[in-house]
């Protein structure tokens, strides 16, 4: 049986009467890809700072790997991993001599650290780099570098904090794939803050929806999709006869926003064509199955994208839902 290896009661941080992170409570199980899923601001980045014992509580406090937080940091410390959100290895060294470096902050032996050294090089797939200066690699090798530098020391926990932001798709692809292999080749729990729906989608087995510092939703992927309750169909029309859909049964939610208009719907594939005849003339129609944009509008009223400021008509289509 899997046993927590992070308890989480009632943490909270307020920062000069703002509450960043209200009251949470949440265990992570051992072995787990967790996610915490949320727009910019919404608390992530601020709990991951708690519980990586960098920013102290106001109040509440956590277990991580069996250590308080608050009364045993260096505990914490010495079972943990980190991946910051911004670029933290030095570019004036080599992929080696970084590794080298943390394994030395660590105290550990020079034989040891270097068959690690060799290990997490050949995890991350760069071992023919290893001798380049940093600021000769590309942003996907930097954070490979920085995972690998991550798990030197063996952590239980390795925290990644939106690993893959600014990475372009194929990158972030490659950085899923070696989140998932770290898992299983190193047993390991790992801890992942995203906005990218697509990403805790594929990568985590459970995540928390975050917003305004307290989780909306916790659940696994699939579960969470669930309660959306149907497909999802998106309209763009300019006069949509809305008393028409009401008539609809199997329409569940009717959602608008300026000319877009979202409906939830038992088995579109079956009844679309009743719909496009009740609603009138459109410009263009999107049908897909319930998303984790879906999920976090449902429980949170609005877009991620919305929420996180993200411009772009894509992205305005996303958050048109909005509206109740």
């Amino acid at each position: 049986m899997f046993m927590p290896i992070i308890e989480i009661k009632n943490l909270t941080k307020k920062y000069n009467g703002l509450t960043a992170v209200d009251g949470l409570n949440l265990e992570v199980q051992e072995g787990e890809i967790f996610g915490l899923l949320g727009p910019n601001g919404a608390g992530k980045t601020t709990t991951l700072m708690m519980l990586t014992t960098l920013v102290k509580p106001t109040s509440g406090t956590a277990l991580v790997g069996g250590f308080d937080i608050v009364k045993n940091p260096a505990d914490v410390r010495r079972s943990i991993g980190i991946v910051f959100q911004d670029p933290s290895s030095d570019e004036i060294l080599t992929g080696y001599e970084n590794l080298k470096l943390h394994g030395m902050l660590y105290g550990m032996p020079a034989k040891l650290r270097e068959e690690r050294i060799k290990e997490v090089l050949e995890l991350v797939e760069l071992t023919e780099r290893k001798n380049d200066l940093v600021k000769k690699y590309s942003g996907g090798m930097r954070r490979r570098l920085e995972m690998a530098r991550g798990l030197m020391h063996h952590p239980k926990i390795l925290f990644l904090d939106e690993p893959t932001l600014g990475l372009d798709p194929q990158t972030r692809e490659h950085i899923w794939k070696y989140v998932d292999d770290l898992v299983q080749k190193e047993k390991i729990t790992v801890i992942i803050t995203t906005h990218y729906m697509d990403e805790a989608d594929k990568l985590c087995d459970r995540l928390a929806i975050i917003d305004h510092g307290k989780i909306s939703a916790l659940d696994s992927p699939a579960k969470l999709k669930q309660v959306v309750g149907g497909d999802v169909v998106v309209l763009k029309t300019k006069n949509p006869n809305l008393e028409n859909i009401k008539k609809l049964e199997f329409v569940k939610k009717i959602q608008t926003k300026d000319d877009i208009v979202s409906l939830t719907v038992t088995n579109a594939g079956e009844h679309l064509p009743e719909i496009l005849a009740a609603i009138g003339k459109v410009e263009s129609v999107e049908v897909h199955l319930p998303t984790l944009e879906d999920v976090f509008l449902h429980y949170t009223g609005r877009a991620i994208r919305e929420a996180s400021g993200e411009g772009g008509w894509a992205e305005k289509v996303m958050a048109f839902r909005a509206k109740k």
